[in-house]
């Protein structure tokens, strides 16, 4: 197969990493164990093979030294621009974002729960005109006129003599007036 017509993946993950377990180093044919011909192959086809593929894996090493050398000097390129990786995801997020909102899905969404929040708020507004009523009916009934009544008759009786200019409290049978001290704790 010649080596101009076999397809480079550019997209690899391992793009432009050179690790050592990566590297394609040819090895010397001595030191490796060879192993027998494949059926119809002759000795000198199978020497062609080899230097075939010591040569392509020579190019491969070179086309990773060179797009190693690339990507350095696109890294370099875009720091002088002023380019960063936080503003490329800036850009890409902002890009991404405005697509998103330009979908139907992202309108239709956007537009049920406008209507979903205008009428939860009728509903609350509805209910709270509903307790509003509510509680002045329930101001107006017999049960808490006759509470307030009993509460206003517990207050005239605890605070009346300081109403009056006094400082005494409503005496009970047997206890004698008492003054309150200057301070009290609350």
């Amino acid at each position: 197969m010649d080596s101009a017509s076999q397809d480079i993946n550019l997209n690899s993950p391992n793009k432009g990493v050179l690790s050592d377990f990566m590297t394609d180093v040819p090895v010397d044919p001595g030191v490796v164990h060879r192993t027998p011909a494949v059926e119809g192959l002759t000795e000198v086809e199978e020497e062609e093979l080899r230097a075939e593929l010591a040569k392509v894996e020579e190019e491969i090493v070179t086309l990773r030294q060179v797009l190693a050398a690339k990507e350095r000097h696109c890294g370099e390129l875009k720091r002088r621009l002023g380019l960063s990786t936080l503003g490329e995801l800036k850009q890409n997020l902002s890009r991404s974002w405005h697509d998103v909102q330009g979908s139907t899905a992202y309108k239709k969404t956007q537009e049920t729960l406008s209507q979903a929040g205008q009428k939860t708020s009728a509903a609350l507004s509805t209910m709270g005109s509903a307790i509003s009523r509510k509680l002045g009916d329930m101001r107006n009934s017999a049960t808490f006129k006759s509470f307030e009544d009993r509460v206003g008759t517990i207050k005239s009786k605890v605070v009346g003599g300081r109403e009056n200019g006094s400082d005494t409290l409503p005496s009970s049978p047997g206890s004698g007036d008492q003054t309150l001290p200057d301070h009290a704790p609350f």
